[in-house]
């Protein structure tokens, strides 16, 4: 069969469905049954805190830490069987935050819809007005115990966006869910999704819930995260077809080397995102070598760099029944061999989507 030869630039979705890129979005998937306070980032797969604030994870498996009842209060979970609790405002500007490494690494210019529910616990003295959001480059790991402020942040030197939800009232009933829903447009980097207070004590707007003056805090709890790409494919140009191949622009591996560059599996990422939305589809990963050393050489060396794009992709969660690798050694050059510019061009990689 004949087929076109395309050059890859950005994976757009063409089917209705909108995937939620917040990883493990309810709490569910779990490590351990959590049995204290401030285990959070020990026991929920793909969330962390951000700082050194000992956020809390409640389970229905747990006597301890359990749901509804727990230790501030009492509040059945919006989704499945698991929810976080952190203090959005307590004394001495103390502050905890949730962090989940999101499923792909957003793309620029797209325009992304980001949502949570949030409670507030019956042991709460106090509620706020303002939800802080942060999307960043890299992880967010330090010792501080208070605010995560824009200074903290700036001195990671890694790039992020910063938002604060603000709503007309303060969500002072202590037995229902209310949603939080933030639209945004991305920059391109944005891979870390962070939630909790970003002002100090004296910046944060809020309200006394209760007459007394045990000046716990405003703790919430929050459940069911969701974060999608609004609309669909952004022109005709960027749609993937069946049995086409598509020149992936930079999955261009180092000389006499099989592993992936950082671009590279900022790219695959794209690719996965398909996979992941259409499970029928088949992948056929082609990969090339330069001129430069033997035939059997070259010939094993491509098939090295199919299996590692094909790796990638399992360790992922793809199916290895749905991946296909070929080596074509330097049989194939895209562009002749004749200075490394173009050698760099022909250590390549192509792939082509193909039906079930």
């Amino acid at each position: 069969m004949k087929v076109a030869i395309q050059t890859f630039i950005f994976l757009i979705s063409t089917t209705v469905f909108a995937q939620n890129l917040v990883q493990n979005p309810s709490f569910e998937d779990f490590i351990d049954c959590p049995n204290a306070l401030g285990t959070f980032s020990k026991h929920v797969k793909y969330w962390s805190t951000p700082t050194a604030g000992t956020s809390d994870y409640f389970n229905k498996c747990s006597v301890i830490m359990g749901a509804p009842e727990n230790f501030n209060g009492e509040q059945e979970p919006i989704d499945g069987r698991a929810y976080a609790g952190i203090y959005f405002y307590a004394p001495a500007d103390y502050r905890e935050y949730v962090q989940n490494q999101l499923r792909f690494t957003l793309r620029e210019g797209l325009e992304y819809e980001l949502s949570f529910y949030a409670s507030l616990a019956e042991g709460s003295d106090f509620a706020i007005k303002d939800f802080g959001i942060v999307l960043s480059e890299g992880k967010f790991s330090g010792s501080t115990k208070q605010v995560l402020s824009k200074g903290r942040m700036y001195k990671t030197n890694q790039r992020f966006q910063y938002f604060e939800v603000q709503h007309d009232e303060f969500h002072e009933n202590k037995s229902n869910w209310f949603k939080v829903k933030l639209v945004f447009r991305a920059k391109g980097f944005e891979r870390f999704l962070s939630i909790g207070n970003l002002r100090d004590n004296k910046m944060t707007r809020k309200v006394q819930t209760k007459r007394r003056q045990s000046k716990k805090g405003a703790y919430y709890y929050i459940d069911n995260l969701r974060l999608t790409k609004i609309g669909g494919e952004t022109s005709p140009s960027d749609r993937l077809e069946k049995d086409s191949l598509y020149v992936l622009r930079h999955v261009n591996f180092d000389f006499d080397k099989y592993e992936l560059t950082p671009k590279a599996v900022l790219e695959l990422e794209r690719i996965l995102e398909r996979l992941l939305e259409a499970p029928k589809l088949q992948l056929q990963i082609h990969a090339h070598t330069d001129d430069l050393g033997s035939h059997e050489y070259n010939n094993d060396l491509s098939k090295s760099r199919a299996n590692s794009i094909a790796d990638f992709f399992v360790l992922k969660g793809i199916e290895k029944e749905r991946i296909h690798c070929f080596g074509h050694g330097s049989t194939k050059p895209l562009v002749e061999n004749s200075t490394e510019e173009q050698r760099k061009q022909n250590r390549r990689a192509e792939f082509i989507f193909k039906s079930n």
